[in-house]
């Protein structure tokens, strides 16, 4: 494994869980948080973790990337753009990447925050890790959280090949796949499949609110809630900084209830709703799906997003770099 030197700036739920992953892995990692609290936290922690896992806690942005090869801005999209011009007051030169979970916004900033600005970027690879949960804050963290997950990393044609290989090694060590897309790409499905299921949650959870329903409310109720458990402010970051595709994506969604309660008012209610949810059993009984044996494919921009295209990922990269070992689901 080749040891990095990352900046992990934002210590919340991601960024805390990845700084602790990326210590645990064997790189030098240090984090900062605008809030003292988790700073104060994140060094106990630190100073209570075995010796070879230990992280650093930095008082400032400029003190964390002074000596980073890679910084991760793990913040709310609403919280990128005064990271990267304090980055780039600092003279930052080397590889960015964040998890924020919409990514056409931050690649957006970076283009104008940074490279606009006269920084000598040598690459920007946008990333969002699907490993999210309903709590949050440093004191929810876990080293293992990427464990098994998707990880979006952005290909771009203004990417440096490179410089994806070396981050996706990066992740790839802490034990997730890769799934290299676009950034148009990622926030359209991550619309459906992510942004809307927090607005529809939120929806349900405050849609039944009398005694008796909280008393009998139960598996389906709690399922279906979950995520309406997310900060507020997250949900309103993820969805209204992707509100174009959320809004494409809600729509087919409320069409569909549409439909639901067409078959409810209609004369036979009971077939139906039977016709209707027929496909979406059978829908959700497939998934997840299985996936391919690893097997080896080129490293270059085209295999890589035919791979992601399918909804493959990548588990390792060769040391020459030329080859990945990638899996497609069957």
């Amino acid at each position: 494994m080749i040891s990095v030197n990352v900046a992990v700036i934002g210590m919340g739920l991601i960024g805390g869980s990845l700084l602790r992953a990326l210590a645990t892995a064997g790189h030098w990692v240090i984090g900062y948080d605008l809030d003292p609290a988790t700073r104060a936290m994140a060094r106990t922690g630190a100073a209570q973790a075995p010796k070879e896992s230990r992280w650093q806690v930095a008082p400032s942005i400029a003190d964390a990337v002074v000596a980073a090869d890679l910084v991760v801005v793990a913040t709310p999209l609403t919280a990128v753009s005064p990271v990267l011009d304090q980055m780039a007051g600092a003279g930052f030169a080397g590889l960015v990447t964040d998890v924020v979970s919409v990514k056409e916004p931050v690649r957006e900033l970076v283009a104008r925050r940074l490279r606009a600005g006269g920084m000598r970027l040598a690459a920007y690879v946008g990333g969002h890790p699907l490993a999210g949960r309903e709590t949050a804050g440093f004191a929810a963290t876990d080293p293992a959280l990427f464990h098994g997950s998707a990880w979006v990393l952005c290909l771009e044609q203004e990417t440096n090949l490179d410089d994806w290989l070396t981050l996706a090694r990066v992740v790839t060590g802490l034990g997730a796949r890769v799934v290299p897309t676009t950034a148009e790409q990622h926030d359209r499905v991550v619309a459906a499949v992510s942004h809307v299921p927090h607005l529809l949650a939120a929806a349900l959870a405050t849609a039944v609110a009398d005694p008796l329903a909280a008393t009998l409310a139960a598996g389906s109720f709690r399922d279906g809630t979950r995520v309406a458990a997310t900060a507020p402010e997250l949900i309103a970051s993820m969805c209204g900084g992707n509100a174009g595709p959320v809004l494409d994506a809600l729509d087919e969604v409320l069409g569909r209830l549409d439909e639901a309660r067409d078959a409810l008012d209609s004369d036979d209610p009971i077939g139906a709703v039977r016709r209707w949810a027929a496909p979406a059993n059978a829908a959700r009984t497939a998934w997840p799906r299985g996936w391919s044996a690893p097997r080896q494919i080129p490293a270059t921009p085209e295999a890589l997003l035919a791979l992601g295209d399918e909804g493959g990922w990548v588990t390792a990269i060769a040391p020459d770099g030329r080859t990945v070992t990638a899996a497609r689901p069957v």
